[in-house]
């Protein structure tokens, strides 16, 4: 991610805590807490829903920290600060694990929360007029991920083979001669006055009051799909009986109908694979 200094030093001071633990935040505590990072919608709220309603009679005590972007919660997790973390894909925690240096690894995919691209001047892709603007992330794997959306779409064409990571260079065939411009995930929502279109993480969609099944003008299909979210946790740490705990309850029956019923296909119940 491209976030400077000076923005990391910020969110780090911004960071909300969560959660009745009294644990002070170190990975591994005094007493039992967990401490799991996430993002706010919709890993914190499945996680808030986890806590209040089936953690106690699992016998597991959470604590949630909040975070704003997508860098710390793994450089927090790594450092031991946090036990756990609730919010990324596999495609970006290996390129995480490869760009940092970190020792991450997945222990259940809980649900799918599908990216989409949003609109203030069109109400279809294929309506984006011949030089149209449209932003996407600037990180690899989200970036890979929006262009696979487009070409999904039929909106561009990628080369053949083209994965995960990739980038404008993949770009095959533009027959609208669309610009790229890449921009924090974070801050999509607040170009979508600035650009024709924005391909948006469905945290910071949300976030913003953006509906992805009824604001979304293109939203990725679940078929297939590699962007399930992952608990992670640090390697070795996979076997800890809290995380254990909290990974069987992330893929229970009931947290499958709270993401339901709470989000109405906005997020995906996955299978927990």
């Amino acid at each position: 991610m491209r976030v400077s200094v000076i923005a990391v030093a910020a969110l780090a001071l911004g960071l909300t805590a969560c959660g009745s633990g009294t644990d002070s935040g170190k990975g591994g505590g005094t007493d039992d807490t967990l401490v799991v990072g996430a993002t706010a919608v919709p890993a914190g709220e499945v996680l808030t829903y986890v806590r209040d309603h089936l953690a106690a009679k699992a016998g597991l005590k959470l604590e949630i920290k909040e975070f704003t972007d997508y860098v710390l919660p793994n450089t927090a997790l790594q450092e031991g600060e946090l036990d756990a973390n609730l919010y990324q894909n596999q495609p970006y925690l290996d390129d995480f694990n490869t760009s940092k240096g970190t020792d991450l690894v997945s222990v259940v995919k809980p649900y799918l929360p599908p990216m989409g691209v949003y609109s203030h001047k069109v109400k279809k892709v294929t309506e984006l007029a011949d030089g149209a603007t449209v932003a996407v992330p600037n990180d690899v794997t989200n970036e890979g991920r929006a262009l696979k959306l487009l070409a999904a779409g039929g909106v561009i064409g990628l080369k053949a083979g083209a994965g995960t990571d990739a980038s404008p260079a993949d770009v095959t065939s533009n027959p609208r001669h669309l610009e790229f411009r890449e921009l924090e995930a974070a801050q999509l929502p607040r170009s979508l006055d600035d650009v024709d279109a924005a391909v948006i993480n469905n945290n910071y969609a949300q976030d913003a009051g953006l509906s992805p099944t009824g604001d979304a003008i293109l939203l990725e299909s679940a078929k297939d799909n590699p962007y399930a979210n992952l608990l992670a946790v640090k390697r070795g740490h996979e076997d800890d009986p809290r995380v254990k705990k909290l990974a069987k309850l992330l893929v229970s029956p009931e947290v499958r109908t709270f993401i339901q019923d709470k989000y109405h296909g906005s997020v995906l119940p996955a299978t927990g694979g």
